[in-house]
């Protein structure tokens, strides 16, 4: 399988499936956006409809698709099987890191493109490709790449928290109904992943950052987020690092804040 994270110069000479995964917290429009300018050829995913099952108190606010609805999506924008699909955004990978995530975990070749739609060395453009409808095949999500709420809160190991620090500690609390974080958890803000430039940070780094909080092993970890979409950008950073293949909490913080158990708050 490539490698989690790729540069424009990979991409150059290699025939891909470029997907343009942006979405925003605040309510603007991921597809308008694309629709205003996107690298040559990409499509659009859209986080809320392919990427997502309905959202609910039970669930959180992005569980994961029901994979028929997720290939139903891929193919009906032109993705086959044997697709090596790169992915992108305009926030470091956050969101796209989704997208690479589930194809990963379902034996696809996927990568983040680093640096995403800032680091695009050409022009950008509204053109709308058409590509046929294809076909994706539907794989079930993989029970040892996940995590149940009663099993991350049992844990042994790291739980890792990718918000920023100030929803982890519980100052603030914007999209859920409770402040604070999961007992335990350990806080290490996705977006610290990359530097200024929207890159990746190099793998030797990526692992010092890591091993501050305690892991050593990818197999380790468990990662959650405000909804389970940007806890995969930490472990794509995880696989980066060459740590290997972490888990995901995929209800994250929005499920767990619905439930009776303590909020924890601080550092």
């Amino acid at each position: 399988m490539i490698d989690p994270v790729v540069d424009a110069s990979w991409i150059a000479d290699r025939q891909v499936v470029l997907a343009d995964v942006r979405w925003y917290l605040d309510g603007r429009s991921g597809r308008e956006a694309y629709e205003r300018g996107h690298l040559p050829g990409a499509v659009f995913i859209d986080l809320d409809t392919a990427l997502a099952g309905p959202a609910s108190p039970a669930e959180g606010r992005h569980p994961l698709p029901d994979p028929e609805v997720f290939a139903a999506a891929l193919a009906s924008a032109g993705i086959q099987d044997q697709d090596q699909i790169i992915a992108y955004d305009d926030a470091g990978g956050l969101v796209a890191s989704r997208l690479v995530w589930l194809l990963r975990v379902t034996g696809h070749d996927a990568a983040l493109l680093d640096g995403g739609l800032t680091a695009w060395p050409g022009e950008l453009t509204t053109e709308i490709p058409v590509r046929p409808a294809s076909k994706f095949t539907a794989r079930p999500w993989p029970a040892d790449r996940l995590a149940s709420l009663e099993e991350t809160v049992s844990w042994p190991g790291p739980v890792l928290d990718a918000r920023d620090a100030p929803r982890f500690r519980g100052d603030t609390e914007p999209v859920d109904p409770r402040a604070g974080h999961i007992p335990g958890a350990r806080n290490l803000p996705c977006r610290d992943n990359v530097g200024a430039d929207g890159r990746f940070r190099p793998p030797a780094e990526l692992r010092e950052r890591f091993a501050a909080v305690g892991v050593e092993a990818a197999a380790d970890v468990i990662s959650y987020c405000g909804s389970g979409v940007t806890a995969c950008h930490n472990l794509i950073a995880l696989e980066h690092a060459g740590l290997g293949a972490g888990r995901l909490f995929p209800g994250s913080w929005s499920q767990y804040s619905h439930t009776g158990r303590p909020a924890a708050t601080g550092d």
